[in-house]
């Protein structure tokens, strides 16, 4: 989204809403009339009146004032001729390594896909565990299949990357408690960078559980919105690494807090970004100038069609991003490949148990 001020300045935005992404469409426009005739430049203000006018919070208010926030944050640094971070604090760092996501329905094309990458130069992959073709599916396995298949698909990837590079495991939520505690043990041989989401979001309870029967690192946090749900997880001993979405959890003015937060508790951050080149570009600026920055995740943002979606792209080598230092938030929207491009709704669509019970996504 966009926010056009009256000299001209253009700030652009994104919001990470999950599949009712329409509902940030509609937020986005409801918090547009507050903004409308107001300085851009009372960031701190802005996001404080959005986030307090109303009792009710949640994804779509969080994934709005997120949007405009990472907006007018472009604007100031448009305005400031420099790039939002600057404003932040400086650089504390001159490129953010980052994982890339790797898969395949087989043993071998995981295999492929992992070795493809190390070759390209990433450091770290992403992949999930677990089986979901139309011939097998995860959650109709039985238990011990389950987890064999799981620990023979992370074994083929630190086989295929070698010791030069991590392996982010990624559950998914997939998990009940006792299962995630069984495979987080069997794979700890291989030595994951971190093991994500291993269960649901709901209760920092269980996954604080999880945390202290497993010797491996939790990373979750990407569903959280605010600085205190993540307080309350790390106050929990829940996790490791924490995984805010800077397009969920307030911008940029939410998320170097979120940072701060962990900072206290000596945790590390790992932004979730699972969108495109400008989430991507939001996110950098978080990385670049909190100390606790620890991985970046990225989806190709330097490839077709993503990479089409700005005019520039962020510069990928060898599996760091630089730092841009381009005002704002170092990114300009691509007006012709959305205007070429059309907007497709999420389909409603979950996988069922074969005894037509819902699994978790």
């Amino acid at each position: 989204m966009k926010v056009t001020t009256d000299n001209g300045i253009v700030g652009i935005g994104e919001a990470g809403l999950h599949g009712v992404t329409d509902s940030d469409d509609s937020a986005v426009r409801t918090f547009g009339r507050y903004l409308v005739g107001k300085d851009p430049l009372q960031i701190e203000h802005h996001f404080q009146f959005m986030y307090r006018f109303s009792h009710f919070r949640g994804a779509a208010v969080g994934g709005a004032i997120s949007a405009l926030d990472i907006a007018l944050w472009d604007i100031a640094g448009k305005h400031f001729e420099a790039p939002a971070y600057q404003l932040m604090g400086g650089k504390v760092r001159d490129k953010a390594r980052v994982y890339m996501h790797v898969g395949g329905d087989s043993v071998e094309d995981l295999y492929a896909s992992a070795k493809a990458a190390a070759a390209e130069g990433f450091t770290a992959v992403r992949f999930t565990p677990f089986v979901e073709t139309d011939d097998q599916q995860y959650y109709n396995m039985r238990y011990s299949a389950m987890l064999s298949e799981a620990v023979s698909r992370v074994a083929a990837v630190r086989e295929a990357v070698g010791n030069d590079v991590d392996l982010c495991v990624e559950i998914h939520r997939r998990l009940g408690i006792p299962e995630a505690i069984q495979l987080g043990r069997e794979i700890a041989e291989f030595r994951p960078f971190f093991y994500e989401d291993p269960t649901t979001p709901d209760s920092n309870e269980s996954m604080a559980e999880i945390a202290r029967n497993i010797p491996i690192p939790i990373a979750t946090g990407e569903r959280l919105h605010t600085m205190w749900e993540f307080r309350e997880l790390l106050q929990q001993r829940a996790c490791s690494y924490i995984r805010p979405d800077v397009c969920l959890a307030g911008g940029l003015t939410h998320s170097k807090k979120i940072a701060a937060v962990a900072e206290s508790f000596n945790v590390g951050v790992i932004p979730h970004n699972p969108l495109t080149p400008i989430s991507t570009a939001a996110c950098i600026q978080i990385d670049a100038c909190i100390p606790n920055f620890v991985l970046q995740e990225y989806t190709g943002e330097d490839k077709p069609p993503k990479s089409e979606m700005v005019k520039e792209p962020l510069r990928l080598e060898k599996g760091y991003l630089e730092i841009p230092d381009r005002p704002g938030i170092g990114v300009e929207i691509n007006d012709e490949f959305f205007a070429t491009h059309e907007y497709s709704p999420r389909p409603i669509n979950t996988p069922l148990r074969e005894d037509g019970s819902v699994a978790d996504r």
